[in-house]
């Protein structure tokens, strides 16, 4: 038996285990353990629920079988057995993905941090449409959208701007953004027709959840300091920017986006939280740090994941060899087609790589 189908019923007995420690009032009382019993009970529930189905339709292939020396009952035996036979395929392709290694951030909220990076004014622009297509494919997905900071340039464009994603799913079907996103096109500033490339990059980060992780308080240092740019009076006056670091891991986030200190003090930690997660989640420095060089890169134009060819409408996923003649839509935030191919050449290497085992 595939070793897969082995595993599965011990995922059943977790599952029912779990419901009856759900259904324990002493649990019920303690919402930090419920939450995260709850949490575990709901991410194996399609994979229960399927092999609970698996199991009926090998039952029923078994019982047609034994009526097909039946003459009278045979004719019905065939007709279930040529309906219940394809299901089984169908059922364990679909239980073979189900029991892979689960990313454990796959159903969280994200933290997307957009850079622009070479290319100078072209590229910050090109950082505004990367974010104006994740707005547009959040509004298609249901999700909701809000900008944590920004620093915006003269033209219009972002150096760099942080926005959290909410909504089911998220990090599952946007972890593989990160990366260096390259543009071809003609700058709006380009008098001889010329075509540019530019880079931006995009950098995803789970949002961290109590009952995973504590940022505690004992670890911060903060600094609070006037802030710059629009806010009228407020800005010389008042220190309301704050600058939070994390001082066992050195990892540092400003924050001058809000009027008031407590704001802006909310929206730091909430980000910083976040990259401390991220950072930890990597179990060293030296893979955190490697892992976040090799997805984010540097912006060179010759590290990239993805471009976008505007003359020839073309964009191409240079990790799957992904190539769509739909660049305005991909822009208008339909993505689904790129990320439903990420998501299954993902799943395919893990595939491969469990049947090497």
């Amino acid at each position: 038996m595939d070793p897969i189908f082995q595993s599965l019923q011990t995922v059943v007995d977790r599952y029912d285990e779990l419901n009856e420690q759900l259904a324990d009032p002493a649990v019920a009382g303690d919402g930090q353990k419920y939450m995260a019993l709850l949490k575990e009970a709901g991410e194996m529930r399609e994979t229960v629920e399927s092999y609970t189905r698996y199991k009926q339709v090998i039952q029923g292939i078994e019982d047609a079988e034994d009526m097909l020396d039946d003459a009278e009952m045979a004719p019905l035996a065939k007709e279930d057995l040529s309906a219940l036979k394809p299901e089984k395929s169908d059922l364990e392709a679909q239980l073979k993905i189900l029991m892979l290694p689960k990313d454990p951030n796959d159903d969280k909220n994200i933290i997307m941090e957009i850079r622009g990076a070479a290319g100078g004014d072209e590229s910050s622009l090109f950082a505004a449409d990367l974010l104006d297509m994740y707005r547009r494919y959040a509004e298609k997905q249901r999700w909701a959208l809000s900008i944590i900071d920004e620093t915006t340039t003269e033209v219009g464009g972002y150096k760099e701007v942080a926005i959290m994603i909410t909504g089911d799913n998220v990090y599952s079907k946007l972890k593989f953004e990160s990366g260096a996103h390259r543009v071809q096109r003609v700058p709006s500033t380009e008098t001889q027709g010329r075509v540019h490339t530019s880079t931006a990059t995009v950098g995803v980060m789970p949002e961290f959840e109590e009952i995973d992780f504590e940022l505690a308080e004992s670890d911060l240092e903060e600094e609070f300091f006037r802030s710059g740019g629009a806010g009228g009076q407020n800005v010389n006056k008042v220190s309301t920017a704050v600058r939070l670091v994390h001082k066992p891991t050195g990892i540092m986030v400003k924050m001058q986006e809000e009027r008031t200190q407590i704001k802006n003090r909310d929206k730091a930690r909430k980000l910083l939280a976040s990259r401390v997660y991220d950072f930890y989640a990597q179990q060293n420095e030296a893979e955190y740090a490697e892992k976040r060089k090799s997805a984010v890169g540097t912006g060179d134009r010759s590290e990239r994941i993805r471009t976008y060819n505007y003359p020839q409408n073309r964009v191409t996923d240079h990790r799957i060899g992904l190539t769509l003649n739909k660049l305005d839509r991909i822009m208008n935030g339909d993505l689904g087609e790129i990320v439903d191919a990420l998501v299954i050449a993902d799943q395919t290497a893990k595939l491969a790589e469990l049947n090497k085992a």
